[in-house]
């Protein structure tokens, strides 16, 4: 007797009606069906992206929130307001619709706060993302459109910062302005043009205070719709190449683990921007920043101690304080180079950000490696690369402190000289040292690996054989872990210079050859091979592993004894 098919769900028709109306005129449905199953690997690390675009989001929806109350005009005012302590005092309209927004407006101080811990989260995110990419190699082929998107986006977000907190035109904010004027004037031949391109005049206003609208304007539209755009291409080049992958069981180039789009990762994604949201709301109702009542309106002749911008120009502030103003100015022909200005200003980060930018193509030529890499390497697996990275965080982080260098001497009672010329030693020795030692570390951990796989692992049973002699056990490593460790690719053997009839290999001639040999020569020297022996685990199969000398000497006993720590 054969059961009845079930009848076949059909849509309502006010449903069907619109839907096939779109996959007429766009092919939706079959969109739909190749990318719902997008598998998408799941590592907890995956999820600092997520965090940058999902502040990205409470950014433009707090922002559109702000910008309907806030006023973007340096005119002159009185203000007569909620906060009682500045009434009767003149300012500008923008920093009274700041005020307004703060005491006034049913939630305004909420959205401001937010606002500006999600601009911080932002670019937390990003850097804590990018340094992820940069530890695991995941900007290697063909990933290196995406890497430099990384770098442009996390560039553009300290501009978008900057004007952002210089809007209200408060005492802090146009501190920040003065040294940004300072900066652009600094620079030979364009500085000048550029300062008046941006400022429309003399600072602080402006040529009919020109200065706010401009900045609001950058904020609010130019240098958003930059992002959107990078954002959007970023996304693209992501879903077509497809996500990198950490070293799993059966995980190779070709074949990608993880979960679906549908419904897997949509769920955990729709959470995760809940929880985002969630962390900023209550840092947005609990954490206090940027209290503009407390700074007053910008006055050029008056300065805040202990000013400090946000973190991500830290290292700009810190740069200018380090460097030494005696004999760095010189006037040529009626113009004046003030590299006291200049150099702080754009060697830093140009080391930081150019050295990053040309980084995938030049570890590429240094190792001859053009192959496609869809999963990441064991930073400890790269030492170079992971001392390069950390040499760069600690000369990032170095300049970071420098710019609260009046802040650390205040706190701990030393000399204000004695803390800057501290740091202007640990600038150069800080990043030598970081890249040492990290690569050691590197090292370290490649040789207690390939300790692992060829002896196993530490059972903590001891065994005691006939003859007095005691060993301790090794037992095979779990194989998630060994295949963590042999996803290592062990040092290719370097091409000779020359062949046979002693003519130079192709790429070896002449100075930029011989530069890349010897970089090659000097990224693998080190290497420590990672290999599994026939057994799976050399010494862990009944083997004697680490043997101890026998407290008593007596070897009488017939037979081993295991002795359980």
């Amino acid at each position: 007797m054969s059961e009845a098919a079930a009848p076949k769900a059909e849509a309502p028709k006010a449903v069907e009606g619109p839907l096939n109306f779109l996959d007429e005129r766009l092919g939706s449905t079959g969109f739909f069906q190749r990318n719902v199953k997008k598998v998408f690997p799941d590592h907890w690390s995956f999820m600092l992206g997520e965090i940058a675009l999902y502040s990205f989001i409470i950014l433009l929806l707090t922002g559109t929130f702000l910008t309907l109350w806030f006023h973007p005009s340096m005119q002159e005012t009185v203000y007569d307001g909620s906060y009682r302590q500045l009434n009767g005092v003149k300012m500008s309209e923008a920093y009274a619709s700041a005020l307004h927004i703060s005491f006034d407006v049913r939630g305004g101080l909420l959205m401001r706060q937010i606002h500006h811990w999600a601009a911080i989260l932002f670019m937390c995110s990003i850097m804590a993302h990018m340094l992820r990419v940069f530890f695991t190699g995941a900007y290697r082929k063909p990933r290196e459109i995406n890497w430099i998107i990384g770098i442009v986006m996390f560039t553009l977000g300290m501009l978008e910062g900057l004007f952002g907190y210089s809007l209200p035109d408060d005492l802090l904010s146009g501190t920040g302005l003065r040294i940004t004027q300072g900066v652009l004037e600094s620079i030979p031949v364009v500085g000048t043009y550029g300062y008046m391109f941006l400022f429309g005049g003399e600072f602080p206003e402006g040529m009919d205070g020109d200065l706010i609208p401009r900045l609001f304007t950058l904020h609010i539209l130019l240098i958003p719709g930059i992002f959107l755009g990078l954002i959007t291409a970023h996304m693209m080049i992501m879903w077509h190449q497809k996500h990198t992958a950490m070293p799993v069981k059966n995980q190779t180039n070709e074949q990608v683990y993880g979960y679906p789009f549908y419904p897997v990762f949509m769920a955990k994604t729709g959470a995760y921007f809940l929880f985002t949201f969630g962390a900023v709301a209550l840092l947005g109702t609990f954490a206090q920043i940027n209290p503009i009542w407390q700074f007053g309106p910008y006055d050029p002749g008056a300065i805040s101690s202990g000013s400090q911008p946000d973190w991500y120009m830290g290292v700009l502030e810190g740069a200018l304080r380090l460097m030494p103003g005696q004999g760095t100015e010189f006037n040529f022909w009626g113009h004046t180079l003030s590299l006291n200005v200049l150099i702080p200003a754009t060697v830093p980060l140009g080391i930081i950000f150019t050295g990053a930018g040309v980084w995938p193509f030049l570890e590429r030529w240094v190792t001859g490696d053009h192959r496609r890499h869809d999963v990441n390497d064991r930073p400890r697996n790269a030492p170079v690369r992971t001392g390069v990275g950390m040499a760069a965080v600690t000369f990032y982080g170095l300049l970071w402190l420098a710019g609260a260098n009046d802040v650390l001497a205040d706190k701990f009672h030393v000399s204000l000289f004695a803390t800057t010329w501290f740091f202007r030693a640990a600038i150069f020795i800080g990043p030598i040292a970081a890249y040492i030692i990290t690569k050691r570390i590197c090292l370290g951990l490649q040789r207690k690996d390939a300790d692992i796989v060829g002896h196993g692992v530490e059972s903590g049973i001891i065994v005691a054989t006939p003859d007095g002699r005691f060993y301790e056990r090794h037992e095979p490593a779990r194989e998630e872990e060994k295949i963590k460790i042999l996803s290592k690719e062990n040092a290719r053997p370097e091409a000779p210079e020359t062949d046979a009839n002693g003519i130079p290999a192709p790429g070896t001639k002449g100075p930029i050859g011989h530069l890349r040999s010897r970089l090659g020569r000097a990224w693998t020297i080190d290497d420590i091979p990672v290999e599994e022996h026939e057994d799976g685990h050399g010494h862990g199969n009944g083997h004697e592993g680490h043997e101890l000398e026998a407290g008593s000497g007596n070897g009488s006993s017939s037979s081993s004894k295991e002795l359980s720590h």
